[in-house]
């Protein structure tokens, strides 16, 4: 199985980093960290989660493949889910989301790359089990 605390360590150590989850394709959570805010991160990675699927349909309804990442950026912080359905093959099973809470000054952009790369890793040892 995926040891999905060790997976997300180095997001945890970002710049900024308040709090993250793990979903897979039916939006079940499979990890969650809210130790450092006060959120429901379960609860807001479903609601985000609805709204990535809707916008991931909708992006297929002009022609264009599967949404990979939506952002949500306020003056207090940034909200992120990244998918790895843009990875070639695998099944619904290893298509993983994850999503993360930033605040407004941290170092979002460091962020956004180690969740698609750790995204991408996660899936792939999904895909292999």
């Amino acid at each position: 199985m995926i040891e999905f605390d060790q997976s997300m360590k180095k997001l945890r150590s970002v710049n900024g980093y308040l709090g993250s989850a793990v979903l897979n394709f039916s939006g079940e959570t499979l990890y969650m960290d809210e130790e450092n805010t006060s959120v429901d991160i379960a609860y807001s990675a479903s609601i985000f989660n609805d709204a990535f699927r809707m916008i991931s349909e909708s992006s297929l309804d002009v022609g264009f493949a599967d949404a990979s990442l939506v952002e949500s950026r306020t003056e207090d912080g940034h909200v992120f889910l990244i998918n790895s359905s843009g990875d070639a093959g695998g099944d619904n099973f290893s298509k993983l989301t994850t999503f993360a809470i930033f605040r407004d000054d941290g170092n979002v952009a460091l962020g956004k790359m180690i969740m698609e790369k750790t995204v991408q890793n996660m899936s792939k040892a999904m895909n292999e089990l």
